[in-house]
């Protein structure tokens, strides 16, 4: 009994709230702190000492403090309840939400109140996160399917329901078996089962059945939750109907691969294949031909009997290639009456030629469209790898030179590529000491070509083209010397020239016509391959002249994505950081990868003016699938050779962004495009702005 006397109620009191995990404190009747432990000053950030004798409404945000002490006077002087959330500001200007209740008890004549206060900002925030995710599990477009350890189903959301037709009621308790398609065997299944065991996850594709038997595909994504103990305790299933986008990418994939004429495939797919060949035959020692096949004379049935005619001769023709297609063969359709076939493992030069000569004999029977017969024949080119050439490119141009010379020996015949076609190469290599000479006494001269905006009809690029007037064979065309420029590596040094002009000639339009002026230049893939960004000079120019990259756009080939070596991937990646715009040219001629568009942020695309030319044929869908699978990817495009109204406006429904060709204006000198640009800034004048550059003023 006398240890229970000696023991001080009050230090007892004292010692239990100096300890207790709840914030406790005495406020008077005034306002102010009496009495806190140290639980409550440590929630608000200060000691307690720092609170003893200050006002309880410290700890609140100023904006709240009037309403907050007269609720607090309200509460002593009438009683009623102050208890509930509060949100309250630390010293160090966090923002808290706390709990607390008060209770009064009178003191000295006049009541003060007890507070006790409970930090719960964590708690708010986990409720809050809860409230998050299920409103995001209940309003989702994703379907969700919870499944317990068991593999019964215990919850779904409203998505789910409206993807599989499915409700909740029917499917809770059951195995998710019962949604499983016929297009998965059982590996399928148990392949999943087995990642799921090993990673935890699981991503794919799944074909299901809908409550009401349909077929549909989803992509869906199956994630493990274990418990503390590392036990299965559920598997959370979240999945979207993908079966519309994908019949979409899949229309999408078949036109940029395949020809809608023919059903061949096309350029771009003949790429792939003829690069594929070129290593076969380089790792089995085998030798691979490229046959180039051109239709004699097919403009004249384009011209008598239709472009319908026309289309449905070039599909029965393709079926009769499709005859000598060997197994790892490739028949494609180049673009218009050209095709190619690619052959591959041949022991020697005969192979080629036997299968060239049975092409030639399949003609000789004459095409049944409809009530007509035509008589079509054609030409075929031969170029042998790794024999005549020791690049795709070189293999083409080959081929293609050996084309030219089978038409020229009177059609309906085959010619491989030789001696004498390198005789004319010689020729050609003559002109290129002549193009050297050129460079140094500066023969060339820049022209620029407009781009014109198909929704406006204006101005607002140009193509720089370099011409050459030779001091004795007069003007030589670009399409023969830029190649010799290329193979004597003097496309390095003119391509420089040429985009220093085409710098200051940006400068000049953006001074006086069009602030946001662009000139494209045409980049050759030598300068890609020689050279890295820093060592390009032009570059260096752009930045002297302070323009910003989008002032210069380049343009450049299909078939250097299609070999793109290192320096040329590193160099397109640094023209698209330096925010240099990106161009492919005649695009649909080459063999570009829809990857490489996307790898290396490719900007336009220019449509051939082959295609743009025979919109009235095939070039009509060829156009059309290249505006359609641009824009799906983002980028824009720019149609070139237009040259009628009719090709404009069918462009322009088409949805094309931008146009060129001597419908709008031939490439010009400097000073007569400046004079186009001239006028068109003072149409788009108002009146007295146009009187004003009138007088001078």
């Amino acid at each position: 009994m006398k240890q229970v006397a000696d023991r001080d109620p009050d230090r007892l009191m004292r010692a239990i709230l100096s300890r207790a995990p709840v914030g406790i404190a005495v406020i008077d009747y005034a306002g102010r702190y009496i009495s806190v432990n140290p639980a409550y000053a440590a929630i608000y950030g200060y000691a307690d000492v720092e609170m003893i004798g200050q006002s309880f409404l410290m700890v609140f945000p100023k904006d709240a403090q009037d309403s907050v002490l007269a609720r607090h006077q309200d509460f002593l002087d009438n009683g009623g309840d102050l208890g509930g959330e509060w949100p309250v500001v630390r010293r160090d200007g966090g923002q808290l939400t706390v709990w607390s209740n008060s209770v009064s008890f009178p003191s000295g004549g006049r009541p003060d109140r007890l507070v006790y206060v409970l930090d719960i900002t964590e708690h708010k925030k986990a409720q809050a996160k809860e409230l998050v995710a299920a409103t995001v599990y209940q309003t989702t477009s994703e379907a969700i399917v919870v499944i317990d350890a068991d593999n019964r189903i215990i919850a779904t959301n409203p998505a789910f329901t409206r993807l599989t037709g499915w409700t909740f009621a029917d499917v809770a308790g059951r195995d998710p078996r019962m949604f499983r398609s016929d297009r998965h065997d059982e590996a399928f299944y148990s392949e999943i089962w087995r990642t799921l065991r090993v990673e935890g996850l699981w991503a794919g594709e799944v074909w299901d059945q809908r409550r009401s038997g349909e077929y549909y595909l989803r992509d869906t994504t199956i994630t493990v939750v274990k418990d503390a103990l590392g036990n299965v305790k559920n598997y959370v299933v979240v999945f979207s109907d993908i079966t519309k986008r994908k019949a979409s990418d899949d229309i999408i994939r078949w036109q940029a691969n395949y020809d809608s004429v023919t059903g061949l495939p096309n350029r771009h797919m003949f790429g792939d294949r003829l690069a594929q060949g070129a290593r076969q035959a380089t790792e089995t020692g085998m030798m691979m031909a490229l046959l180039m096949i051109d239709l004699d004379r097919f403009k004249e049935v384009n011209d008598t009997l239709g472009h319908s005619v026309g289309d449905r001769l070039l599909a029965k023709v393709s079926a009769r290639l499709r005859e000598s297609e060997r197994p790892g063969d490739t028949i494609a359709r180049i673009g218009g009456d050209e095709f190619a076939l690619i052959l591959t493992g041949l022991a020697d030069a005969s192979e080629a030629e036997a299968i060239a000569r049975d092409v030639l004999k399949r003609f000789e029977v004459p095409v049944k469209l409809g009530y007509e017969q035509v008589f079509i024949t054609a030409s075929i080119g031969i170029s042998l790898y790794p024999g005549d050439a020791q690049s795709t490119e070189e293999l083409f141009r080959n081929a293609d030179q050996a084309l030219y010379a089978a038409k020229a020996f009177g059609r309906n015949c085959l010619y491989f590529f030789t001696s004498a076609l390198q005789r004319a190469a010689n020729a050609r290599m003559r002109l290129a000491n002549d193009l050297r000479q050129a460079l140094t006494e500066e023969q060339f001269v820049v022209h620029y070509q407009p781009v014109i905006d198909l929704k406006t009809g204006l101005i607002v690029k140009a193509e720089a083209l370099v011409r050459w007037d030779h001091p004795t064979r007069g003007p030589v065309s670009p399409a023969t010397f830029i190649p010799l420029a290329e193979d004597t590596g003097l496309i390095v040094p003119l391509d420089d020239w040429v985009a220093h002009q085409a710098i200051a000639e940006v400068v000049r339009c953006r001074t006086v016509y069009i602030p946001c002026f662009q000139i494209a230049i045409n980049q050759s893939p030598v300068q890609f391959r020689g050279n890295d960004l820093s060592g390009i000079g032009w570059v260096k120019e752009l930045a002297r002249q302070g323009l910003d990259g989008e002032a210069i756009s380049i343009e450049i080939t299909e078939g250097l994505l299609l070999n793109a070596e290192p320096q040329v991937m590193a160099n397109l990646i640094a023209f698209r950081d330096a925010g240099i715009k990106i161009a492919i040219d005649d695009f649909g001629t080459g063999y570009s990868s829809l990857a490489y568009l996307r790898k290396f942020a490719i900007d336009t695309l220019k449509i051939d003016q082959s295609f743009v030319a025979d919109l009235g044929g095939t070039g009509f869908d060829i156009c059309e699938a290249i505006i359609v699978m641009a824009h799906r990817l983002g980028l824009e495009v720019v149609a070139e050779g237009v040259e009628t109204e009719h090709q404009r406006d069918i462009l322009t429904s088409m949805g094309c962004d931008f146009a060129q060709g001597y419908l709008f204006a031939p490439a010009l000198p400097a000073d007569a495009f400046e004079a186009l640009l001239g006028a068109q800034v003072g149409r788009s004048a108002g009146p007295m702005e146009s009187r004003m550059k009138a007088a001078g003023e």
